[in-house]
């Protein structure tokens, strides 16, 4: 058992040779914990399941390809471009939770801590509360990311120019902020204060939701592809560019006219972050193949994985944050142990 105190720098400056490497079978497109079970998700119809033990099992999800998926740690949900919404549970269980009338792809998926689940195809964003009652909107354009607000029945729809805050339980007409460009994944603040969106562009953009104020942030060499909230909501850490970029968010105006944190500095691009659901740290994956864990107070580094090959394409702690599952496009994988 290896002990992280973000308290105290490190003596060790690598944890490789305690990484236990995994024999999953097929490149990574995310990894989720259902407990202490990692669940690789492959483009195209399977998943692997690992426990704590590093016994691999395969299950199938989708007939075809794997579009998009989300995570409460109790249940994995999943969109495929058979028209299915899915749901995987730590037994290696799956359940067909809806399927589009028009067979049309299933593009994005995100789960509310009630149960509720929401899903988009094409245009349409559809959302099933916890006691199955089924509402739809209609977005301006296709659907370009979802997400539950931490609070309330709200649910952000990304679409081309902005983003549409909709009640999905209310008469109200839905809110619309917004901002020309194609917006992709977007989430919300774990204090409700504010929203975040991954642009087509490299850049972000953000509102703050009291008063719709504009947050830029730009700057990126590439798009952001990963996003992960520290521990409180304290810093929003990115992918997309040699450093992990971690924008502040400890005051009431966010990141605006405030300079981002930049970290683990490689010469390689980040491409996926996670932060420690309990401690100031996070891991970050690198194109070149690079795992480290780092520590947001200093930038201090361990290194998981060393380089040479794929990018690392899933990253994810388990909900206690003892342990760690990394995969990469070319199917290495591996887990650590805290």
């Amino acid at each position: 058992m290896t002990q992280f105190d973000p308290g105290e720098r490190p003596s060790i400056a690598s944890l490789t040779d305690q990484v236990r490497r995994l024999a999953i079978g097929v490149p990574a497109t995310a990894v989720h914990f259902l407990g202490d079970t990692a669940v690789f998700v492959g483009a195209e119809e399977n998943a692997a399941l690992v426990n704590q033990a590093g016994e691999v099992s395969t299950v199938a999800i989708h007939g075809g390809a794997i579009l998009c998926m989300a995570s409460d740690s109790k249940r994995i949900v999943t969109g495929g471009d058979d028209g299915k919404v899915v749901a995987l549970n730590a037994k290696g269980e799956t359940s067909v939770l809806a399927t589009d009338a028009k067979r049309r792809w299933i593009d994005n998926v995100a789960l509310h801590p009630d149960g509720a689940v929401a899903w988009s195809a094409a245009k349409t964003a559809f959302v099933r509360s916890g006691k199955g009652e089924e509402k739809n909107f209609d977005a301006p354009s296709t659907v370009g990311g979802l997400a539950f607000a931490p609070k309330g029945l709200r649910v952000a729809i990304a679409h081309y120019n902005g983003v549409t805050l909709w009640f999905p339980n209310m008469a109200a007409k839905p809110e619309f902020l917004e901002w020309a460009g194609s917006h992709l994944a977007v989430t919300f603040s774990p204090d409700n204060k504010f929203l975040v969106t991954a642009m087509h562009e490299p850049a972000l953009h953000g509102w703050r939701l009291a008063d719709n104020r504009h947050m830029r942030m730009s700057g990126y060499p590439g798009r952001v592809r990963s996003m992960s909230w520290s521990t409180g909501g304290k810093g929003l850490a990115t992918s997309g560019a040699d450093t992990v970029i971690i924008w502040p968010f400890t005051s009431k105006d966010g990141p605006m006219g405030k300079e981002p944190a930049m970290l683990a500095p490689l010469q390689a691009r980040v491409s996926m972050v996670a932060c420690h659901p309990k401690q100031d740290i996070m891991a970050a994956g690198y194109s070149d193949g690079t795992v480290l864990i780092i520590r947001l107070e200093d930038g201090a580094e361990i290194l998981v994985r060393r380089n040479g090959s794929a990018a690392v394409s899933a990253l994810a702690w388990n909900a206690k944050g003892t342990l760690l599952a990394f995969g990469t496009e070319d199917g290495d994988a591996g887990m650590l142990e805290f």
